[in-house]
């Protein structure tokens, strides 16, 4: 849940700058500038990342019978979320200042060799952030093994079918007859309830909504 709320900050975060790259007057200030790559990458790079991380925590369980550790799981998000805000949001600051993309040294630049401060921190905030990463593969394989083992079908409370295979699913993955669907599956904090399977039948006196 945390990577998926994660997502969301940082797809519009990272997106509502491409409303300046998309008017042609700013545009000719910020082309080819740091505003470009922070505006790019923190949108296609951090924000789909985000998004296979929330997959994996949150199928984990149902792919290897057992949880990932919590504890290694929240020190990943949190240094991977202010990381990236602290590795992209100065950059386009740099941008705003004209600074170009694809030198390696500024340091004969006038202009920008005052921004030799701010690069050195975001490179060295780029190598803590990429740490954690290792962390999290440490997580994946560890947790494989020693993880918590997983003892309830739904541990999530999730209405979706896979979630109600067994723990160990076999061939096929459910014992008998394929469940039927008879619900979309968000049926969330509906009629008091705070989660409804797909494969409960729609009751008359079900709210529609």
């Amino acid at each position: 849940m945390l990577f998926s709320l994660g997502f969301v900050s940082i797809f519009i975060s990272g997106g509502l700058t491409g409303i300046f790259v998309g008017n042609s007057t700013l545009d000719i200030q910020l082309h080819d500038t740091y505003f470009v790559i922070a505006h790019f990458h923190i949108v296609m790079g951090v924000a789909g990342f985000f998004g296979m991380f929330a997959g994996i925590y949150h199928w984990f369980p149902k792919m290897f019978g057992r949880y990932m550790n919590n504890t290694l799981g929240y020190i990943h998000f949190w240094v991977t979320l202010v990381g990236s805000y602290l590795i992209f949001w100065p950059m386009h600051y740099e941008g705003l200042a004209g600074m170009p993309r694809r030198y390696l040294d500024y340091s004969n630049w006038q202009s920008f060799n005052m921004f030799e401060g701010l690069n050195r921190f975001i490179s060295i905030v780029t190598i803590v952030v990429f740490a954690v990463q290792l962390l999290f593969v440490f997580n994946f394989f560890y947790s494989i093994f020693k993880g918590r083992k997983v003892m309830t079908r739904n541990p999530w409370n999730s209405n979706t079918l896979e979630w109600t295979t067994p723990i160990r699913p076999g061939h096929g993955n459910w014992p008998g007859e394929i469940p039927e669907v008879h619900r979309w599956a968000y049926d969330y904090s509906k009629d008091g309830r705070d989660f409804i399977p797909q494969t409960e039948e729609v009751r008359e006196d079900e709210s529609k909504h």
